[in-house]
């Protein structure tokens, strides 16, 4: 690497407990974008984003109002000729339920054991960080950057970026660009730095099955009354088969097969299937017949029954026939799927299932297309690299299970190369109460943005 990168390096090693201090500072500010109770915290939340952006050197640094959480965005655009780099991130954060199972004060950050745990840390608090102390080495060592970069760091991405589509459609040549980066992810193992070359999509819908107008005696009215509870479970167990594969007419149909050669390349990820039970809390695997775990994850849809609430929970018993119940479910997509034909479809198959004695309505609640990038992309390559000069380790290619819901936007947008290099670990808890980002972690990935600026410049 050359001088810059060199100087760059040396300036993050000296200053990393400084840029764990200031991580800290933005992590303790709750910016809940599901509660209404914190609209004030996540703005402040953007304000201190906005505020650090221009301390480390970044022009153009505004916060922009939306019809819900505001956007950040911040520039540095003084390398003519080189390439553009946009940097996309979330500064909202995940309830804390249940709270009774942290063992801190999720917005009190507690360094322990070679982590820092607080809400955010690692989604995505703490990824987005790494990246802007990257780039504030370069431009407080240097005066300049390899490349021009511009930051775009949004406060919903935990509720579907419901804004953000709006957002980017509306402002396509100010957020140009030639590669975009996205550190929002975990590794496979803590050996194999991980590369994200494809991303499930989303359809989240909420059902309700409602019976009798009021809830009822079960002793008076059991037996000639349709249960409501009774209905959606046997709505549920229709929609999939005992071999995990979906019972919706046409959820396959557009579904793109995994060619021999990917599934090569996937089989040789390190994998270690009882580390990830051990992980998940359970002690063997369900999942579609035919394919592999690593498959699953992130290759194949899913279809997922998240919660149900109906009827009587309370403590001893109350023999009652509920009026109405509820799920909530999710599917998640692989490319070439859309989220709107799929989710026509599984309400077309509820409604053809579900019994005349009850009525079922079903609510779309977000959704996110699915996204692929092409592994042989330059940005990957340069990606690549700089992972390994990190961390010392080869990275791998893969798919990710989870949903962003932007990436697909920025890719039909802006027509640019898409570079998933996240920092996280399979164990950091991210949803979860404990959540963590091991600081190893946070220091490599801005060793590892340094680098993939420096190799981007070339």
């Amino acid at each position: 690497m050359d001088e810059m990168t060199d100087r760059a390096l040396e300036f993050a090693r000296e200053r990393q407990r400084q840029a764990l201090g200031e991580l800290i500072q933005w992590l303790e500010i709750p910016s809940i974008s599901a509660q209404p109770s914190h609209v004030s915290d996540v703005r402040h939340a953007a304000e201190w984003l906005a505020a650090h952006m221009r301390g480390i050197g970044l022009a153009n640094v505004t916060v922009r109002p939306t019809a819900g959480h505001p956007i950040v965005y911040g520039d540095w655009l003084g390398a003519p000729g080189k390439p553009t780099l946009l940097i996309y991130g979330h500064y909202d954060v995940q309830p804390i339920d249940p709270m009774n199972l942290w063992s801190s004060d999720p917005f009190e950050p507690l360094e322990r054991a070679g982590n820092l745990y607080g809400r955010g840390a690692a989604d995505d608090k703490g990824q987005v960080f790494a990246n802007l102390k990257a780039v504030e080495a370069y431009l407080k060592t240097c005066g300049a950057l390899p490349v021009n970069v511009k930051f775009i760091v949004e406060g919903e991405e935990e509720v579907g970026s419901v804004h953000l589509t709006s957002f980017v459609e509306a402002n396509a040549p100010l957020l140009a660009a030639d590669a975009v980066l996205v550190s929002d992810s975990a590794w496979l193992t803590l050996d194999a730095p991980t590369l994200i070359y494809g991303l499930r999509g989303l359809v989240y819908l909420e059902m309700e099955v409602i019976g009798p107008s009021q809830d009822l005696h079960s002793g008076s009215f059991g037996g000639p009354v349709q249960n409501p509870i009774q209905a959606l479970c046997d709505i549920v167990a229709h929609l999939k088969d005992d071999q995990g594969r979906i019972n919706i007419p046409g959820f396959y149909n557009k579904v793109q097969p995994l060619d021999d050669e990917e599934r090569r390349e996937l089989g040789r990820i390190p994998f270690d299937a009882a580390l990830f039970c051990k992980d998940a809390g359970i002690t063997t695997t369900a999942g579609e017949a035919g394919y592999s775990i690593i498959e699953q994850l992130g290759a194949r849809p899913t279809l997922d029954i998240n919660g149900i609430v109906g009827g009587y929970t309370g403590p001893g018993a109350k023999t009652v026939i509920p009026s109405r119940v509820t799920a909530k479910i999710s599917m998640r997509l692989v490319p070439d799927q859309d989220p709107d034909e799929i989710a026509d479809l599984f309400i077309a198959e509820v409604q053809r299932v579900a019994p005349p004695t009850v009525q079922v309505n079903v609510r779309r609640l977000h959704a996110a297309a699915p996204a692929i990038m092409n592994r042989q992309a330059p940005p990957l390559r340069a990606a690549a690299r700089a992972l390994q000069l990190a961390f010392g380790h080869e990275p791998v290619f893969a798919r990710d299970g989870g949903s962003i819901p932007i990436m697909s936007h920025f890719q039909r947008c802006l027509n640019a190369p898409a570079v998933l290099m996240g920092y996280g670990l399979p164990d950091d808890n991210i949803h979860a109460p404990n959540e963590k980002f091991a600081l190893a972690q946070f220091f490599g990935g801005i060793r590892a943005c340094i680098y993939f600026l420096g190799a981007l410049g070339e």
